[in-house]
């Protein structure tokens, strides 16, 4: 990708970390149950927070989180964004401007984040590993945030859902722009475009992370009915559950 277009990016993300944030101090209106708060573990120890209980999500449970995921209100607007980006970077030029252009872009853009989505969730069924999202019941904007990048790379597995490295969450932005650049990009682009492009794909893999974890949830949230609804947090990362 061009420099401008690495900038424009960038931009993107830094106003999605600006709205998290807002979001977050809004929701910090909520009223929370002091009894119920977690206690941080001391130095050396294995166990996790108090309250902490982790449950393994159902098959109904990933099911509906797969389609949201791939398919909902979210990837919608992604592939949109990164359409518009596309659009004012010209890129790629072979597919020109105006409407025609943008649809081939948000067209390529949602494609790629399904097969994205679709890949990690198999493979996550395949190595019996849980790539859903859990927010972090730690306090403080640097250890969420750490929480949600480290969970990019990592997913619960087995019954205690202890934190393992994911195969399925780091391929998976791969094989959504592996299969873009063969299966409908121009004939010019090949592996490393693909590469650069599944590296863009993972980072944004990140922002989302980032913004389950600080958009405001509440009972009446769309994340409240469609995603989360495992109920539990997870642990402060470098806590083992």
């Amino acid at each position: 990708m061009k420099l401008r277009g690495l900038t424009l990016w960038l931009l993107a993300i830094a106003g999605l970390t600006v709205l998290s944030a807002f979001a977050m101090a809004q929701s910090l209106g909520d009223s929370i149950d002091s009894s119920s708060a977690a206690l941080l573990p001391s130095a050396g120890t294995t166990q996790p927070q108090l309250g902490v209980t982790y449950t393994p999500p159902t098959e109904e449970t990933r099911l509906r989180n797969y389609f949201f995921d791939a398919f909902g209100p979210y990837p919608i607007a992604g592939a949109a964004l990164a359409a518009g980006i596309g659009q004012a970077d010209n890129s790629p030029p072979e597919w020109k401007q105006g409407a025609a252009g943008y649809g081939k872009r948000f067209g390529s853009s949602f494609g790629i984040a399904s097969v994205s989505t679709t890949t990690r969730y198999a493979l996550a069924k395949a190595f019996r590993q849980d790539t859903l999202y859990y927010r972090c019941e730690c306090k403080g904007v640097f250890p969420r945030l750490s929480h949600a990048v480290i969970s990019t790379f990592t997913a619960r597995r087995g019954d205690d859902g202890h934190r393992v490295f994911s195969f399925p969450a780091l391929v998976a932005p791969y094989a959504g722009t592996m299969t873009a650049v063969y299966g409908w990009y121009p004939g010019r682009y090949g592996a490393k475009d693909a590469f650069r492009m599944g590296n863009y794909s993972l980072l944004g893999y990140a922002g989302e992370n980032i913004a389950l974890e600080f958009l405001y949830s509440g009972p009446h949230s769309l994340l409240s009915r469609m995603h989360l609804n495992n109920g539990h947090g997870a642990p402060a990362s470098g806590s083992q559950p």
